[in-house]
């Protein structure tokens, strides 16, 4: 099969199965990156984003992906939610076909067939592409995969940066470009000379340094806001390390046996560990192991690409893994796209190697099982009632499927009922800061405000100083026509801002 044939063959493929996704609507964090965001809708948002934080300013102004933010303003011209899901479709495609070039290059045409229809269709990716804002996971990995096959294929300093550029302005996590890069190095995919390694490294100092600077100067007025994740509110950073690792599990099962998704991995699902001998992190660290033994075996072999791809997985994963520091999640599907390229290079090598009747029955029951899986997991982001529905029925212990049923019920006009679902959610877990002002909010529209003004209490001690949520939540309250409600929050919420 020659190239065009190979990438037009493996962009069908990653298209048809979400095709799905055109039926979906915007759903949670698309609201409030998107919908409810003043600066996607007006065409001046698209070098504005530049100078903003990726959430709005009043949601916390937390992270920096203007060049996600960019495509939202331009999408926001076009069309509707089916235009916002056709263009995630593309990037995912365009992904999927920057995965079988590096594939094809190192491994063949087989190889790269395998590798880039198992990306397309594996079923971890259907968060971050049936979810608009999915789109910085997949712009991220796009152009992390161009910046490796830039600078290790083509040897090619300028058009590398540029790749790593683009990512890193999508979102944060393709900054570990240039240790893929040398980590191919290591491994005697390229050998560049001393020059262009100096090169390399040069840029990679400069641009990290312009990175880290422009976005520390943004996000700077916001540096008071947590970003961590609500299991990790309190906690030791051992016992953050601790369940990162015991999170390995997870990862491993989802990244090679992708059956069981859930759109929440919030408590009591997932809860802090807190010991070495608890099981969740024995068997984490037994995944750990595993991987590693799995390296070392491949390294030992002379098989650079499959260790090529078993590290390309580890490096992807290390900055969300919660051991070099906590992040805003334990685990998320969404965050194992970048990652997952690693397995489908070491994967696509392997089977390129087998005779070619092992090769096809492999590859096809593989693919065939995964686009299925795949296709029958788009309609959960169909909209905000389906992705509550999935939340309580694959993860009942989570306080997140009451919290958002709650929220559900409050937009509705139902605030009683809202307020006995937030105060279940509130049960299962009592560290949860928005939980807490969507609970202020409904005790206020049902008449409870001194219930309201003690959850506020409650969510001050979480979150000192952030008005951000009391906003939001005002904002949705006046759009309902609560007034009331929402003139509480917000005289609450200047309250905070005066301190």
């Amino acid at each position: 099969m020659d190239g065009r044939r190979l990438y037009l063959a493996v962009a069908a493929c990653a298209v048809v199965v979400h095709l799905g996704a055109l039926w979906n609507d915007f759903v949670m964090d698309d609201r409030y990156i998107i919908v409810f965001n003043p600066l996607v809708h007006s065409l001046d948002g698209l070098w504005r984003t530049f100078t903003m934080p990726y959430w709005p300013p009043e949601m916390g102004g937390k992270m920096y992906r203007p060049l996600a933010i960019a495509t939202y303003v331009l999408d926001w011209r076009v069309g509707g939610p089916t235009w916002f899901h056709a263009v995630n479709l593309l990037w995912h495609a365009a992904a999927t076909v920057a995965v079988t070039a590096l594939a094809r290059r190192w491994s063949g045409a087989a190889a790269a067939l395998a590798a880039g229809m198992l990306f397309a269709v594996h079923p971890v990716h259907v968060e971050a592409v049936a979810n608009v804002v999915g789109r910085a996971e997949l712009m991220a990995a796009a152009f992390t995969c161009l910046a490796v096959y830039a600078g290790v294929v083509r040897q090619s300093v300028g058009w590398s940066v540029l790749a790593m550029t683009g990512g890193m302005l999508s979102k944060e996590n393709a900054a570990v470009a240039p240790a893929l890069i040398a980590w191919a190095w290591a491994l005697g995919l390229a050998r560049p000379t001393r020059p262009k390694l100096l090169a390399f490294v040069a840029s990679w100092v400069v641009l990290g340094a312009a990175y880290a600077a422009a976005r520390g100067v943004i996000l700077a007025p916001y540096a008071r806001y947590e970003n961590v994740a609500p299991v990790f509110v309190g906690a030791g950073q051992a016992a953050v390390r601790l369940t990162g690792v015991a999170a390995l599990a997870d990862v491993a099962r989802l990244v090679v046996f992708p059956l069981t998704l859930r759109a929440d991995y919030s408590p009591a699902e997932r809860t802090i560990v807190a010991s070495l001998v608890e099981p969740r992190f024995v068997v984490g660290l037994a995944c750990f192991a595993v991987w590693t033994a799995l390296l070392i075996f491949a390294w030992r072999r002379g098989r650079r690409i499959e260790a090529f791809g078993l590290g390309w997985i580890g490096i992807a994963f290390l900055p969300v893994a919660n051991i070099l520091f906590p992040v805003g999640v334990v685990i998320a599907e969404r965050t194992l796209y970048l990652p997952s390229v690693g397995l489908v290079l070491a994967l696509g090598a392997w089977l390129g190697s087998l005779n070619a009747r092992a090769y096809g029955a492999l590859l096809a029951g593989v693919v065939i099982a995964g686009g299925v899986r795949s296709a029958v997991r788009v309609p959960v982001w169909r909209s905000d009632v389906a992705v509550t529905l999935s939340i309580l029925e694959d993860s009942p212990r989570s306080y997140a499927g009451p919290a958002r049923t709650g929220a559900l019920l409050l937009a509705s006009g139902e605030p009683e009922k809202a307020l006995a679902a937030l105060q279940v959610a509130i049960g299962i877990f009592d560290r949860g800061h928005s939980t807490y002002v969507a609970g202020a909010a409904a005790a206020f529209a049902s008449g409870h405000p001194d219930l309201a003004h003690e959850y506020m209490r409650r969510a001050d001690q979480l979150c000192v100083g952030c008005p951000g949520g009391y906003r939001a939540e005002a904002s949705a309250a006046r759009a309902r026509g609560d007034s009331a409600t929402a003139d509480s929050l917000v005289a609450h919420a200047r309250q905070l801002e005066a301190q």
